[in-house]
């Protein structure tokens, strides 16, 4: 038996992040560092600038932001450093397995060669793995403010990386551009091995979802908050086991969800559903993970039980292989039977 308060044990529980963008990792401090080495100007003159600008009202106010920030990352090194801060940051909060997105349009939009962002990026989760005992995958979005071309095309320049990446996904504005708009490229990622996953029902409502589903066949919802407003597709999200990469600060900052006791997290629980609770882009949303845990314990009330079992959705949910899942559900178990 042991006497952790609910803090502590959030704080020292094993767990894995669905949910991530490395480049919404991207803390003032760093983006004024790599700023200042690569000798790129930014409009601000200092950190606390910085920071103050990471102050928006909805979802295009942060892309703003996030797309000006990384246009400081140009150097593989900016990549590395980005990825490797995150990493550090996971060590401490008892992630031992992360599945990150990143964004290659952002960068190859501004001339920057695809081959410099991914290398990066891998080498850092080498370390990660090597240095610091943290797993990963790494998750290819497409932007969908962008054409399906221009997302063809990014498809066809992440194939000699192919061993590195686990799979697609979508990301950036959603109203306005469904997932249908993506289906030829999510087709072709599929034959090509890749499994996928796509933002849904975070702005976009119910109907996005289910387009993600039958349009994309998605492995994965990251999101997918507003598939509570149709019945029917909560019950083929419980039967089909599909998993939500649910992010609670993000929802809040982005004004989806109005106040933390609202947020339908303990509501998805008590549905059936596989929720996991993620960071998204913990620079701009005001905390990392064991903070998102956090404010939902507080707000909903969650008990040790409901925090074991988001740890272990975690784990069900991600693309490990099946026996490196079980034994990190294993872990989690132990940990709850030692500290309950």
């Amino acid at each position: 038996m042991s006497n952790l308060s609910i803090h502590d044990f959030i704080r020292q529980i094993p767990k894995a992040e669905l949910h991530l963008h490395i480049e919404g990792t991207f803390e003032p401090e760093l983006m004024f560092a790599i700023a200042q080495r690569n000798k790129v100007a930014i409009p601000y003159s200092s950190v606390e600038e910085v920071r103050k600008a990471y102050q928006f009202g909805n979802l295009q106010d942060f892309l703003d932001i996030y797309y000006a920030g990384a246009a400081v990352l140009q150097k593989e090194q900016d990549f590395y450093d980005l990825t490797m801060a995150y990493l550090l940051k996971a060590k401490e909060e008892n992630i031992v397995h992360t599945e990150i997105f990143f964004d290659p349009q952002t960068h190859t939009e501004r001339g920057i060669a695809f081959n410099t962002v991914i290398t990066g990026i891998h080498k850092a989760l080498l370390d990660g793995e090597n240095k610091l005992g943290i797993t990963s995958k790494l998750i290819l979005c497409f932007l969908r403010h962008l054409s399906e071309e221009s997302a063809l095309k990014t498809l066809e320049q992440a194939l000699p990386y192919k061993e590195w990446i686990t799979a697609v996904g979508l990301d950036s504005s959603e109203v306005g551009n469904p997932p249908s708009k993506f289906q030829k490229v999510f087709e072709k990622a599929a034959e090509k091995g890749f499994l996928g996953v796509a933002h849904a029902g975070e702005e976009g409502n119910a109907e996005y979802v289910k387009e993600a589903l039958n349009a994309l066949k998605i492995d994965r919802i990251d999101h997918g908050n507003r598939s509570l407003e149709d019945p029917n597709l909560v019950k083929e999200i419980v039967d089909r086991k599909l998993a939500l990469t649910v992010c609670p600060l993000s929802n809040l900052k982005l004004q989806v969800v109005k106040s933390p006791d609202l947020h339908p997290l303990k509501k998805m629980l008590e549905l059936g559903m596989m929720a996991t609770v993620n960071s998204d882009d913990p620079a701009y949303f005001g905390g990392y993970l064991n903070a998102n845990f956090i404010v939902m314990t507080d707000a909903l009330g969650l008990s040790k039980e409901e925090i074991t079992l988001l740890a272990k959705n975690s784990f069900a949910a991600s693309f490990l292989p099946e026996d490196e899942k079980e034994e990190k559900i294993a872990e989690v178990e132990n940990f709850y039977n030692k500290n309950n």
